[in-house]
C-alpha cells in the first residue's frame, strides 16, 4: 500500500494533468471562437432578453454570482500547502475529527437532522447529493453531507466575510475545482471559514473531518489547499 506521501504526490500530479487539460480546453474554445463569434453574441443577446424578462434567478445553485468577486488574487502555493496539520497552525485555524454514527439515508425529505458537528461532517442525509460547484445559497446540510460521503471537500464561509475575501476564496476554488464545493454557511458556524471532510476508514461508517478559522487571513488559503489535498475522495463511497 502507498504511503501518505506517495498518495498526495499522485493528486498533486493529478491536478496539474487536469489544469493542464483545462489550459489547452480553453485554447481550442478560444479557436473555435473566432469562428463562430457573430453566433455566440446573437445568442446571449437572447439570453440577457430571456433573463431581463424573467426577473434573473434567485441566486441559487452551482455557478456562483455577485456573492464572489473575480480577479481577487491568491498567495502561490507555500511550503506548508503539503502538511495540512503544518498550515492549519500556521493560519491560526483548528482540526477536529469525529467518528460518523451513519450513513443511513434519511427518507422524509422534510427531515432536519441535529449533526455533532457544525459545520456538519458525517452522518444521516437525504438521499440526492447537492452537485460539486459554487453556490451564492447554500444547499440543504442533509443534502451536503451526502456529498462528503462521495468524497468531496467543502468549503463554508460566513456571508459576512469581506467581499475581497470571498473573492479569494472564488480564486481558489477556481484554481482546482475537482471534486469540491464552495458555498455560505447557514448553519451559524463558529468560525469564518471552515473546511469539511468524511473519510471511509475506519469501515463501515469512517471519520468526519473538521478545519475551523475563526479569522481569515492569506495563511488559510494554504491551509485550504492542504485540507484539500488530504482528504479529497477519501469518502465512504467515492463517486467520480
Amino acid at each position: 500500500m502507498s504511503s501518505r506521501k506517495e498518495q498526495k504526490e499522485a493528486l498533486r500530479r493529478e491536478r496539474e494533468a487536469r489544469e493542464q487539460a483545462a489550459q489547452a480546453a480553453a485554447r481550442r474554445k478560444q479557436i473555435v471562437g473566432y469562428g463562430v463569434g457573430g453566433a455566440l453574441a446573437l445568442v446571449a443577446l437572447v439570453i440577457v432578453v430571456v433573463v431581463l424578462a424573467g426577473g434573473g434567478g434567485d441566486g441559487g445553485g452551482p455557478g456562483g454570482g455577485d456573492l464572489y468577486p473575480s480577479g481577487v488574487g491568491i498567495p502561490d502555493p507555500g511550503p506548508l500547502s503539503a502538511d495540512v496539520e503544518a498550515a492549519a497552525e500556521a493560519a491560526g485555524c483548528v482540526l477536529q475529527s469525529n467518528r460518523a454514527a451513519s450513513r443511513d439515508h434519511l427518507d422524509d425529505q422534510n427531515a432536519t437532522e441535529n449533526y455533532e458537528q457544525n459545520p456538519p461532517t458525517s452522518g444521516r442525509h437525504f438521499a440526492v447529493p447537492a452537485p460539486d460547484g459554487i453556490y451564492d445559497e447554500q444547499p440543504d446540510k442533509e443534502d451536503l453531507v451526502h456529498t462528503l460521503e462521495h468524497g468531496r471537500v467543502i468549503v463554508w464561509f460566513k456571508p459576512n466575510l469581506p467581499a475581497d475575501d470571498r473573492g479569494k476564496l472564488k480564486t481558489l476554488f477556481d484554481e482546482d475545482p475537482f471534486h469540491l464545493v464552495l458555498t455560505p454557511d447557514e448553519t451559524n458556524m463558529p468560525y469564518a471559514v471552515a473546511a469539511t471532510a468524511w473519510n471511509a476508514e475506519p469501515d463501515p461508517l469512517g471519520t468526519g473531518q473538521l478545519m475551523g478559522c475563526k479569522t481569515f487571513n492569506d495563511k488559510v488559503i494554504d491551509a485550504l489547499r492542504a485540507f484539500k489535498d488530504e482528504h479529497r475522495d477519501r469518502g465512504p463511497e467515492v463517486v467520480n
